[in-house]
């Protein structure tokens, strides 16, 4: 994953921070910190991009002229 970004939303829930890729809202993650929560997020985008998982939903982006 070399110079990828990636859109996420994150949040902080009393104790944990809670997140999940923009792309990809179907896979909330968590973390004790903030930077836990973004090494969790960089593990989904890795994992739902990888094919191991089988069903995926995607976002896109429809242009209607």
């Amino acid at each position: 994953m070399s110079n990828t970004s990636v859109k996420y939303t994150f949040w902080k829930d009393e104790n944990m921070w809670l997140g999940y890729l923009d792309e990809f809202p179907d896979y909330l993650t968590q973390g004790e910190t903030e930077e836990e929560l973004m090494e969790n997020l960089i593990d989904i985008y890795k994992e739902v991009n990888s094919a191991r998982i089988p069903v995926v939903r995607r976002h896109g982006e429809l242009h209607v002229a």
